[in-house]
């Protein structure tokens, strides 16, 4: 099954920036891609090189690995029930009342890369078994319209944007 982007129409223009950071191309190999990519940035970090926060009151690598995994599971829950032809308006989240209750600095760095690339791979099993006309249809996360088609593009862009931050932020502040 091959998606293509979603079109304007499918998503409230509040969201495009989660579409910003998503490449072209087919969506689930690339979110494949950056599971792969998400390893090999972060999971050879040092216990301490992972507790690295780059100002006073910013998230460590930890949390920002952490909140990319919330961040994916709700993703995929959202795709869940939009797919299924739940119209249910679903709710937001607080990501920082979230990365305080994670406490991900108190977890190995490994465990924290293998549960990013669980969550990963759950939603990689959705999306592929996921029929086409599910995709189209319409729900509203956080007060905003969107289709199922939209979730996958999101996944790609908000990790991808994350992990553009640390690159840019974090990694150079390490060496």
């Amino acid at each position: 099954m091959s998606l293509t982007a979603p079109l304007p129409t499918e998503y409230d223009a509040g969201l495009s920036k989660y579409l910003a950071g998503a490449p072209a191309g087919d969506v689930l190999a690339l979110l494949a891609e950056q599971s792969a990519e998400v390893a090999a940035l972060l999971g050879g970090l040092t216990e301490a090189q992972a507790a690295y926060r780059y100002a006073v009151g910013k998230w460590s690598l930890k949390d920002l690995l952490q909140h990319l995994t919330d961040v994916e599971r709700i993703f995929t829950y959202r795709c869940l029930r939009i797919g299924r032809g739940d119209t249910t308006p679903l709710p937001g989240f607080d990501d920082n009342a979230f990365a305080e209750a994670a406490r991900a600095d108190s977890r190995p760095v490994a465990a924290l890369v293998e549960d990013f690339q669980a969550a990963r791979a759950a939603s990689l099993a959705l999306f592929r078994s996921l029929p086409v006309e599910a995709w189209l249809r319409p729900g509203s996360s956080n007060g905003r319209a969107l289709t199922a088609r939209c979730i996958p593009y999101f996944a790609l862009g908000h990790a991808a944007h994350h992990l553009a931050v640390a690159r840019e932020r974090y990694l150079p502040g390490l060496q």
